[in-house]
């Protein structure tokens, strides 16, 4: 009854839930119930140690979540731009061939298989990154950077592959377009053309 009553068990549902509710707003998400049961109050442990609360818990992963994110978008962005560009351009190619055959490889596999392929060959075989990605507090920009790169890789090649195909073909249906054509008329080069034409309007959301 004690612990029901610490935890706002013996409250209804509603009142739980707004309880809750109001917590999260302030950006209190309790405590872990391993913790609070052993607890003799919401503030220190058994033992006499601060409670570790949820917020507590999430917060350094998440930050490692948003770096790896941020790491992934920095590189598979303008990695896929340039790419829809370049296949665009040069449609039917040797080189839009072998990139759409890469893509598609790419999109067909699962993320964990292309993370196994890559730790074999970036880590067992050539150990240019290390395979486990232990990042901790106060560890340098640098070394974070390394040691979140080969899962940044992972994600960059299926972001990759699908941005660059959607850039690809949204360039492709651009080009045929009139505006498209009379720029050409004008005596544009074709870069000049998908850069400051067809690229801002296949971009545009």
């Amino acid at each position: 009854t004690a612990i029901r009553e610490q935890l706002g068990l013996n409250q209804n549902a509603f009142t739980r839930y707004m309880t809750w509710l109001a917590g999260v707003l302030r950006g209190d998400l309790g405590v872990p119930l391993s913790q609070a049961l052993f607890a003799g109050n919401f503030g220190t442990t058994a033992t006499g140690t601060d409670v570790i609360t949820v917020v507590d818990q999430i917060m350094p992963r998440l930050k490692n979540t948003l770096f790896l994110a941020g790491v992934s978008a920095a590189i598979s962005v303008p990695l896929a731009v340039t790419l829809g560009i370049l296949t665009a351009l040069y449609r039917n190619s040797a080189f839009d061939k072998s990139m759409n055959i890469t893509t598609l490889s790419a999109i067909s596999s699962p993320e964990f298989f292309i993370a196994y392929i890559l730790i074999l060959f970036l880590a067992v075989l050539n150990p240019v990154f290390p395979s486990l990605s232990n990042i901790f507090p106060g560890m340098e920009f640098s070394e974070r950077l390394n040691r979140t790169m080969l899962p940044a890789l992972t994600l960059t090649l299926a972001v990759t592959a699908q941005m660059m195909r959607m850039t690809r073909a949204a360039i492709i249906n651009l080009l045929a377009s009139p505006y498209i054509e009379m720029a050409r008329l004008k005596g544009l080069s074709p870069m000049r053309v998908i850069v400051k034409h067809a690229l801002p309007n296949a971009l545009a959301p």
